[in-house]
């Protein structure tokens, strides 16, 4: 059985007060109409289409391929809004699923539920309902004796009586294909408002004495939509919540999971320690018995096993494995720190590898680099890798000592086991096991290097 989804995005959001479409307000790190296909995707089995209208070309450029686009333009309500699709699936779907693209909270799973629902239904409609003491302007959901929904009563035209309903219309629907292109075009323009509304369709199915079916939801958080920003922040508050369990159900400790900020698509392994005030953002993927935190950043970076990362910030590096660095560190764009790296306080790495038991001092600033396994880099050493027009790199051996405040001045190679005395301002290239010292930098004898362990 082929099923499809129609996500309804077309929408302006003014109460946003947002230059940017309401669909692309970002929650955990994604824009929220991400989160609804993500959850669509797991009840469906073909592309899903979505209707777009305000920001329609920013909206079809995030999209790319991930899904099929329709204009609604002018915009005449929910019911119109679905109408945009039908050229699109007609004929070519059995179940059409129809819900919001500003619902970012709500599940796959409370989805699958809803398509099972409608294919053991023998009419064309089933609903998503929450019951719920605070309306939040949804529709009350008017049973009847049998247990099936006879209407949905919006709020600003139920009675009294109706308001008393505490079963509400969330807004997630499963519709047989082949009714539901039919139902559209009987939908009659409400008066008030001039618009055609995918509610109806309740009413005419029970005119057509056909019965539409409810799936009670469990979680009152999933229904929340978002208008305002005080509705994103309400939705990112319980998404932070959501990933945090999620999370912590693999195997990760978080000390304090409500000053623990992460991001949807970060991956995280069993038995890391995630420090209070640590945010997690990107494509950051971190290994396993890592301690990350407190207070750090940590953006498109990956973390191997068993690293310490204190007080730091990351952004599109990579650790590898019991790498020890911070607090106050940084490590920029290309950066990668090999196997039991050290890295100190104040110190910068950017575009640079460093080898295997690297110890690189504090208040250091390595930049287009490549430092050789074992070397200590002193505190305060720079590599002056620009000119004021290009970048050129330096290329430090293995067992290397670079003394406090030496200046490497790049291009520059350095030969394994060569050594530099503090203050040095090296400008040209230094032979193996050769110590150098001075301003220029001068050779002044050749090193006996000890031997290895």
């Amino acid at each position: 059985m082929k099923v499809t989804a129609v996500l309804l995005a077309a929408g302006q959001g003014t109460r946003m007060k947002s230059n940017l479409p309401k669909m692309l307000h970002a929650v955990a790190g994604k824009p929220m109409i991400w989160h609804s296909l993500q959850a669509i995707s797991q009840s469906t089995t073909e592309k899903p289409i979505v209707v777009v209208g305000y920001g329609a070309d920013e909206v079809t450029k995030y999209l790319g391929d991930s899904a099929q686009t329709v204009l609604q333009e002018p915009q005449l309500g929910t019911g119109h809004a679905v109408m945009q699709a039908e050229s699109a699936l007609k004929g070519k779907t059995d179940l059409v699923v129809v819900c919001y693209g500003d619902m970012p909270l709500l599940r796959g799973e409370t989805l699958q539920k809803l398509v099972e629902t409608q294919k053991n239904n023998t009419g064309p409609i089933s609903l998503l309902t929450v019951v719920a003491d605070d309306p939040r302007g949804f529709g009350r959901i008017i049973r009847k004796p049998d247990g099936t929904v006879e209407a949905i009563v919006e709020e600003y035209v139920a009675t009294p009586e109706q308001l008393k309903v505490r079963e509400l219309n969330v807004g997630g629907y499963c519709f047989d294909a082949n009714w539901l292109w039919d139902a559209l075009h009987r939908i009659p323009k409400n008066p008030r408002k001039g618009e055609y509304y995918l509610t109806d369709t309740v009413e005419l199915a029970t005119k057509d004495g056909v019965p539409v079916q409810a799936t009670l939801m469990d979680d009152v958080e999933e229904t929340i939509g978002i208008n305002t920003r005080v509705h994103l922040t309400e939705v990112e508050t319980a998404m932070r919540r959501r990933i945090n369990e999620g999370h912590m159900l693999n195997g990760v400790t978080m000390i304090d999971p409500a000053s623990t900020y992460i991001e949807a698509s970060v991956k995280i392994g069993k038995d890391t320690v995630v420090m209070p005030n640590t945010y997690l953002h990107g494509k950051t993927e971190i290994g396993e018995g890592n301690v990350i935190g407190p207070n750090s950043i940590i953006r498109d970076t990956k973390i191997g096993n068993f690293c310490k990362v204190l007080a730091s910030v990351t952004e599109g590096a990579v650790l590898d494995d019991y790498v020890d660095m911070g607090p106050f560190a940084r490590l920029r764009k290309g950066a990668h720190l090999g196997n039991h790296v050290h890295m100190g306080n104040f110190g910068e790495v950017k575009d640079s590898h460093l080898f295997e038991g690297v110890k690189m001092g504090h208040f250091s600033y390595i930049g287009n680099a490549q430092i050789g396994a074992n070397t200590n880099i002193g505190a305060g050493t720079i590599t002056c890798n620009y000119d004021g027009e290009k970048k050129h790199p330096t290329e430090i051996g293995e067992d290397v000592f670079i003394g406090s405040d030496t200046m490497l001045v790049a291009p520059l190679k350095i030969g394994a086991g060569a050594r530099t005395g503090a203050g040095a301002v090296v400008t040209k290239n230094v032979a193996e096991d050769t110590l150098v010292v001075g301003v220029p930098a001068r050779a002044i004898r050749k090193l006996e290097r000890k031997a290895k362990k």
